[in-house]
């Protein structure tokens, strides 16, 4: 041995050991190849996905398109996590996080794919679809006499067909729960409002009210530029109105909500299985924390606007007013690919002040899950707060003694039930079928030089009214698009429609600032909470 290692050809002897090895593992290699071996790394690291989309693309005897079957692949993954996890395509991300960050041009509705079809989830406030009377769970069948239900439609399909250039007109026909026939619309695209508070007005020289449609990143400044002016202008008492806001940026409800709490009052915490529990608490610097607050909630509320209705309640703040909220307790987090897409990740629950998490159940799946909000409809929820029933192991007691309910929503401290006066059929279908929105539209379009006449909100709101004249035309339309005109039942509506044409048309002059205050005479939730703060409830 001693004489090998010795040996001057020694450098000789370790080349050749190594050219064997090399040479015998590329003959292992070579036989594991050609029987596809996938586990060629360690199972613990190895990426099983890559590998079988590799394998399917190489020796597949059909054409495939990688970034489709990979999609797919990644999809199936997510549906079987929560509903709210979700992998964003490239195409589909810009479009997607356009509403919460920047502006864009198209109909404004925020929707999903479910069951082939494209269902609203949510009509942008201040948008074409909105103004013309679409509704979330609206589904969209046909887009310019085209088909798109059943036929396997993606996102970045419906995008491409509901997009386009300000001004240009795209038709619609919708399926609409309770309607037998589909409704068609004519919707002007434009440029969608990305801000996210609708309006802040004084109903009075003591009552301030202020409506948000989602928390996004400029959310708390538009809101507290606002309660500033509202505060300029003497505001003693507040509405704030959050509903139909489905949610958005956990950062923005924490400030808000800071706005309303005294310094060190819990806001919200989260816990994951993967994250440590994070607690966040107000500050000394909310500028509304000693004035009476109401906060206006219905079942379209959701995330970001039930940590805010949570953190209020909770803390025996102030009444909450309305209906159960949505019920979505997780929190997601994004994680930007390499590609431009992305993946929104469910990794935490948020929980209330009280510990309890108003997460409301998905386990029998998404659709479910999303259609659980039509059932409240269905079983007497809308109608009657004794049809909502919660589990007694999920009460808590907020410091007051007050009881409230995790698992399922944000149960309002005041219901207010969805108005069902029979007195009002007529003026109910109008507005379900959408007639009254087309018929202002139209109105509106033709008689616009006349309407600019008027200088202000107070200038049209003291002097505009519907003539007689108008008004027959009005039924005329709505008979003309498939309403049956019973004149009893007009007559019992008429002084509603009449209102309510106003407002719209108010609208279309003055946008929400001509809306609202109009509207807000027949909006049963703001009227009982004006009357509570005006000590007449």
């Amino acid at each position: 041995m001693s004489s090998i290692k010795n040996s001057p050809y020694l450098p000789i002897y370790f080349a050749i050991i190594l050219i064997i090895g090399i040479y015998t593992g590329t003959k292992i290699v070579s036989v594991t190849s050609s029987q596809k071996n996938l586990f060629s790394l360690s199972a613990d690291n190895y990426n099983k996905l890559n590998d079988v989309v590799n394998y399917i693309e190489s020796d597949y005897v059909d054409s495939i398109n990688r970034e489709k079957i990979t999609k797919e692949a990644i999809d199936g993954i997510f549906s079987n996590l929560d509903p709210h996890s979700s992998y964003i395509s490239a195409e589909e991300f810009v479009e997607i996080n356009s509403s919460l960050t920047g502006n864009f041009e198209g109909i404004g509705i925020q929707f999903r794919i479910e069951k082939d079809t494209i269902k609203v989830i949510h009509p942008i406030e201040g948008g074409p679809s909105k103004k013309v009377g679409i509704k979330a769970g609206d589904r969209i069948v046909v887009i310019d006499s085209v088909n798109v239900g059943g036929i396997g439609i993606t996102n970045s399909d419906a995008m491409k067909k509901l997009k386009g250039k300000r001004g240009t007109k795209v038709n619609v026909s919708i399926f609409r729960r309770g309607i037998s026939e589909l409704l068609d619309f004519t919707i002007i695209r434009d440029v969608i409002p990305t801000y996210s508070l609708d309006i802040s007005y004084m109903v009075n020289d003591s009552i301030g009210y202020v409506k948000l449609n989602k928390f996004s990143a400029t959310t708390y400044q538009e809101f507290s530029d606002a309660l500033k002016g509202l505060l300029d202008q003497g505001v003693k008492k507040l509405i704030l109105d959050l509903r139909g806001n489905v949610g958005g940026y956990l950062q923005a409800a924490i400030q808000l909500a800071d706005e309303f709490l005294k310094k060190e009052e819990l806001i919200v915490y989260t816990k994951g299985n993967n994250r440590p529990t994070s607690f966040a608490y107000a500050t000394s610097k909310g500028m509304f924390e000693d004035k009476e607050l109401i906060v206006l909630i219905d079942d379209q509320s959701a995330s970001a606007s039930e940590i805010v209705a949570g953190a209020i309640q909770d803390n025996d703040r102030a009444l909450i007013i309305g209906r159960r909220s949505f019920g979505k307790g997780l929190v997601q987090e994004q994680m930007n690919l390499p590609d431009g897409s992305a993946v929104r990740l469910t990794v935490a629950r948020y929980y209330t002040p009280t510990g309890r998490c108003i997460q409301k159940p998905y386990e029998d799946g998404n659709e479910d899950y999303y259609y659980e909000s039509y059932e409240r409809y269905l079983n007497g929820e809308m109608l009657s707060v004794d049809s909502v029933h919660f589990n007694d192991s999920l009460k808590f007691t907020t410091p007051k003694g007050k009881v409230v309910y995790g698992g399922g929503g944000i149960m309002p401290d005041v219901f207010v039930p969805i108005s069902t006066n029979p007195d009002y059929k007529f003026y109910n279908e109008v507005v379900d079928k959408g007639s009254i929105f087309q018929f202002v539209f139209e109105y509106s379009d033709k008689h616009r030089q006349k309407l600019e006449q008027y200088k202000d909100f107070e200038d049209f709101n003291s002097r505009f009214e519907i003539n007689k004249s108008e008004f027959q035309k009005f039924i005329e339309y709505t008979e003309s698009k498939g309403v049956k005109c019973n004149k009893a039942l007009i007559d019992k509506s008429k002084d509603r429609i009449l209102l309510m044409l106003k407002a719209l048309i108010g609208r279309e002059i003055f946008d929400n600032e001509g809306f609202y205050p109009i509207y807000h005479k027949t909006d049963s939730t703001f009227l009982k909470a004006l009357n509570i703060l005006s000590g007449l409830d």
